[in-house]
Formats: C-alpha cells, structure tokens, sequence
C-alpha cells in the first residue's frame, strides 16, 4: 500500500478490559506463573503453611495459607491494578524483601479466570467471619461475609476461559502440571521454614513440613544427597546444596537458582556451576549435569528485580561478582570431596581470593558398585608368529585377569567396540573419527583406585571410567536386543519373584507410560 494513500488513525485510550488482559498476556503466561504469584503472596504475607490444589493442568487452582490475611475495606482494592502493599516509593524497588511489588497479579488473573478471594486476617477476634470478594472474568463484587479459616485462599476456575487464543497456547495437562510442580518446589526450596503441600485431582502429591534447614530441605524436594557450601565474594553471599560426580543428569534441570530468595533463570550462573565441576563430569556429545541449588543474597542496591512481568530474571550491577561468588565457592568446596570418607579425604587446597570465606558441610560416601577388570577384558589372541614375543614382553600384565593368564588382556565386549570413537584434530571445524574396533585394540596395563581402566594405544593413554563403560555396554546391549528382536516381541524376560515398587515423580511415570510400547519391546 503506499504511503500517500494512509490516513492518520485517532489514538485513543484502551478500555480497562483490554488494559487487563494485556496486562494477563505478561504476568499470566500460563498456569504456573499463576501458582507462583499465588505462593509469592502468601509468603510475603508471613504465612508458615501453604496448600497448593490444581486440576485440568492448573485451569483449576487454589492456593490456602495462613498469612495475615486482608481487611474487608482492602480486598477491592487487591483485585485492583498497581494496588500494592509491598511498595509506596520508586526507591523501594531498590531494596525489595518482598517478592511481590508491581500490583498486578490478581488483577490480571481476575480478568481471565472466575476468581475468588476469602480471608479473615489474624488480628479479628476468635469470633470474627471471613470476608469474600468474586470477580467473573474482571467483573468485580461486592464484599460479602463468609466462612473460612485464618489466612487467605484464593481460587481460580475456568482460567483462560474468555481468551480462547490464549487457551489453544496451553500444552498438555500432563506438560503444565509438570510447570507446577516445578514452581511448588522452588517455593519450597527458598523458604524451608514454612510447610508446603500440593495436592492433584483431590490427592497429596508432595508435603515438606517446616522448620527444616536449607540442606535438609533441599534434598527432600531434589530426592539426591546432598552436600552444603557457604562463601562470600565482595559482598555477595553463596549457599549451595550441591550433589558429588556420581549423582547426575543428562540435561541442566537439576540446576536451581535463587537470587534474594526469588527463583531465576541465569544462564551466567550455570556456567559458573559447570566450571566449578571441570574434570569431574563427563562432556560427551550429551554431557552430564549435577544437581545443585544456589542461593546468592547480595546487598541492597546490587540487583534489579524489576526487569520482567514474571520475575523470573534479574540484573546484577556487576555480574562477575555473582559467578565468582559461585564458582570460587563451589569449586572449593568440591575439592574437599564431601561425599568421600573423611579417613580418605585428606586435606583439601581452597581455591579463590583472600577475601573468601568458605565453610563445607561434608557427608558420608554412598554406595558405589565395584568392577573388576574380568567384567571387560579377555586375554589377547595373537598370531603363532607374534605370540611368543607378546607373552614375554607382557607377562607382568597378565596377572590383571588372573594368575593363569600371561598376555597382555584386551577388551571383551563386542558392545564396545560397535561405537566410534571422535577425536578433536587441529582443524576444530570437524572431529575426526576412528572406526568400529578401537576399544579391542587397547592394550590394558592397569586398574586406577578400582574407578579407571589405564590403557595404551599405539600413539596415546587411555583411561576409561568403568562406571560409564558398563552402563554403555548395558545399554549397547539393550539397544541391538531391541533391533533384532523387540519388534516381534521376542525379547528374553524373566518375571521376578517380588516386584520391584520404585517411587517415582508424577512426570517421570507419565514420561514412562508415553513410551510404554517401546519399554515393551526391550522386556520391560
């Protein structure tokens, strides 16, 4: 269209329907924004018990503390926009304790949902009635007397209702009750002095009673044992429940953050935990993640919380600092190696500047499942010819695989050797690789503190985790069983004689249930 042909349209203000529901699209991007806005005012208002309730992938929710409650003359003014008591100056966002601040949470999920709000603060009498107030999808009521307990419950039905564009933007109920329960334990992370309890389709999935410390708390929620580190970098404070080596993950979402008691992605801080685990973890093609929870908490002024509607980010005046309160506190303390006795131990070197102060809670060491040499290893067949020259040349090394043997051994697993193997050349553009066979070529020399294999190659040193070796073979071994026989069904069972009842989360058993043909082709 060209431009002589265009006519200046009138500006006019907004309607306050519209203004809400903009405001909704922000605050409110799905159920679990919602959850946690719910959560954030309940633990602003002191509350020490907190029941989360969801249905219909969080379409449906009620949120019941015991906080301080609302006066009746305030609750219009709660379902109002930028009506706060959590701030009365532009100063104030510059030392913010509270988590809520802008005004709008329940003003924007009032304007998309049936919503109602009953509190009875503590200061009324033993005798003294609850107050309610309704909004249908931002019409607001009068306030009405009621009954409830002390505290408040605020409930939401028909979420998104008025918004069916909105509403076709909502995954799976299973994928948005995951959201959930993800924000359920954050908020039960960062404040371990409260009990917590979400409940589903009229049942108690988690329950955390209160009182209990950080660590304690942390590993309660995670399921991983857990170590505790504390250190201070320039201002900045650090505590961080972190997990040893042997307890990982394939991906990062076993990394929590918290920045003044809020739960924030940064992807500054995750580096800072990666690097503080170099030479620990194995960074193959899909790498391997630790469990960890960092809680930094920096001085008034140092960071900006007001940098998006959902406040799951902030801004640190000098970033640095924060990853080098993390990483110099999390490296030191993995050093120390807290999930190794403390006979074996030993003494650790602290890592970081003077200025650091660093503290470590250790633990005692979980079981590890011993491997021996035999698991992977058959003595090397060489030809007539060769043969008496390796026998002599490796009969110290034969004694790896038993007092019989006398040449050198090499590896037994034909899953093995189905992997290529990529190595990094000078041209980093590409990786070179090595073909089937490599590991039938190593020539074994030795076992290291029963956790590598030392090998040697014609032109390197190999060290091989067995850990990782036998869960490969493990898996090489389901995975051609699955090829050649899964598919009509003739995969070798055997049925135990107890089952084995494992305790699971409600995502991982619908994660299972999805692939439920696939497990059963591999006799699962």
């Amino acid at each position: 269209m060209s431009s002589d042909r265009l006519e200046p349209r009138p500006i006019v203000e907004l309607r306050s329907d519209v203004v809400d529901q903009i405001a909704a699209g922000e605050v409110v991007e799905r159920p679990a924004h919602l959850v946690k806005e719910l959560i954030e005012n309940a633990i602003d208002a002191g509350a020490t018990e907190v029941e989360v309730e969801f249905d219909h992938g969080g379409r449906s929710v009620r949120v019941t503390d015991d906080g301080v409650g609302i006066r009746p003359e305030d609750l219009p003014r709660a379902l109002a926009r930028h009506a706060t008591s959590k701030i009365t100056s532009a100063e104030d966002l510059w030392k913010l304790r509270s988590f809520g601040f802008r005004g709008e949470a329940l003003a924007s999920i009032a304007a998309v949902s049936r919503l109602g709000v009953t509190s009875l603060p503590r200061s009324k009498s033993e005798e003294g009635k609850a107050s309610k107030i309704t909004s249908e999808f931002g019409r607001v009521s009068k306030v009405e007397a009621a009954s409830g307990n002390r505290g408040t419950t605020v409930s939401i039905q028909e979420l998104f209702e008025n918004v069916p564009a909105r509403l076709k933007f909502m995954k799976s109920e299973s994928a948005e009750g995951a959201q959930i329960r993800a924000v359920f334990k954050a908020s039960a992370i960062a404040h371990p002095e409260s009990a917590f309890r979400l409940r589903s389709k009229g049942k108690t999935e988690l329950a955390f009673k209160s009182g209990e410390t950080f660590l304690a708390r942390a590993q309660s929620v995670l399921g991983v044992k857990l170590h505790l580190a504390k250190g201070e970098f320039e201002g900045i404070k650090a505590e961080i429940a972190f997990s040893g080596p042997q307890d990982v993950l394939g991906n990062s979402k076993g990394l929590w953050f918290f920045v003044q008691n809020r739960w924030v992605q940064d992807r500054s801080l995750q580096a800072a935990v990666i690097e503080s685990y170099r030479g620990l973890l194995m960074r193959n093609g899909h790498g391997e993640y630790p469990v960890a929870v960092i809680k930094l908490d920096a001085p008034d002024g140092e960071v900006d919380v007001n940098i998006h509607p959902t406040k799951s980010a902030v801004k640190f005046r000098d970033p640095s600092r924060a990853f080098r309160a993390v990483a110099r506190t999390l490296r030191a303390a993995l050093e120390t190696a807290p999930w190794v006795s403390a006979e074996s131990r030993g003494s650790a070197k602290a890592s970081g500047a003077s200025s650091m102060a660093i503290s470590v809670q250790t633990a005692t060491q979980p079981d590890r499942v011993p491997y021996t040499l035999k698991e992977f290893t058959r003595p090397y067949q060489a030809s007539e010819s060769t043969a008496s020259i390796e026998q002599n040349a490796h009969v110290a090394a034969g004694s790896l695989v038993g007092e019989s043997a006398l040449i050198a051994p090499r590896f037994d697993s034909s899953e093995l050797d189905r992997i290529q193997i990529k190595t990094k050349t000078l041209d980093t553009s590409h990786d070179q690789v090595r073909g089937t066979g490599t590991w039938s070529r190593l020539e074994i020399l030795g076992q290291a503190g029963s956790t590598y294999i030392v090998c040697q190659d014609s032109d390197r040193m190999v060290f091989v985790d067995q850990h990782a070796a036998h869960e490969r073979v493990a898996f090489e071994r389901l995975m051609r069983a699955w090829k050649e026989k899964g598919e009509n069904g003739t995969v070798e069972t055997q049925s135990m004689l107890f089952p084995l009842v494992i305790d699971m989360e409600p995502e991982h058993i619908e994660a299972l249930a999805r692939h439920a043909t696939d497990l059963s082709h591999i006799g699962i």
